[in-house]
């Protein structure tokens, strides 16, 4: 008997010391806390819940997804009065890109609460960002929208949403050099090539000419990010006559 108490008691610890850490992150007291230990809950565990459905936090991480779109989207709406359907998109995806989300997430240390069968540091950038979308899904799952959107509001649009500073705000700068080049109908051309050399890992090379004329260059991991990056120097290069403004 004395065993099974020391189980229990060991078990009711961790969920205390976990609802502390939850409960200070979202700012109340969660009901539920098998949504939140869902949502910190990584695959690689191969868990089930009692239906036999897996347990990690890749649903929740839809679900937040969803919220975090929403919520955003009714802000802009309502405060940007002057913004059609195109510039309301840019604006949303500019505070739910994926570098922003993963910054919230690191910001609130929330790869610190995860549970993996893997070592934490072999998890790619996105994690950060993964997370905090399933945390977003857990609040609703847990306390419904409401709280879902004051969560988001504390968390993302009181803090970081300021509508002058995120139209002069840049996602993709491969897109913005390519509707600058097609407005002042100059040709484009990003031609990327394998370029390994001495490294382990595979890694792509890409030269960016503008008009026939090689503008930037730049390597990357991936073709992807090497076009970003060249198209990053590329602007910083014509900074004084792209205005990001113009294309939002």
């Amino acid at each position: 008997m004395g065993a099974i108490r020391n189980i229990f008691n060991s078990r009711s610890e961790k969920d205390g010391i976990f609802f502390g850490q939850v409960k200070k992150i979202i700012g109340f007291s969660p009901k539920n806390l098998k949504c939140y230990e869902e949502a910190f809950t990584h695959r690689s565990l191969n868990l089930k819940d009692g239906k036999g459905n897996s347990f990690n936090y890749e649903r929740l991480e839809f679900l937040g997804d969803a919220m975090l779109g929403a919520v955003i989207a009714s802000y802009l709406f309502n405060e940007v009065g002057r913004g059609d359907e195109g510039y309301l998109t840019k604006m949303r995806s500019k505070v739910v890109s994926r570098e922003h989300l993963n910054e919230l997430g690191r910001d609130l240390h929330l790869l610190d609460l995860a549970r993996a069968a893997i070592p934490k540091e072999n998890f790619g950038i996105n994690i950060h960002g993964n997370l905090f979308e399933a945390l977003v899904g857990a609040i609703h799952r847990d306390r419904g929208y409401s709280y879902a959107r004051e969560f988001i509001h504390d968390r993302v649009i009181d803090p970081y949403v300021d509508i002058e500073k995120l139209e002069g705000r840049v996602i993709s700068y491969k897109s913005l050099v390519i509707e600058w080049c097609q407005k002042q109908k100059m040709s484009f051309n990003f031609d990327a090539y394998e370029d390994s050399g001495q490294d382990v890992i595979k890694h792509f090379s890409v030269r960016l000419s503008i008009d026939k004329k090689q503008v930037a260059k730049a390597r990357g991991t991936s073709k992807k990010k090497a076009e970003e990056k060249a198209a990053k120097r590329a602007y910083y290069a014509f900074q004084d006559k792209i205005n990001p403004q113009e294309f939002n």
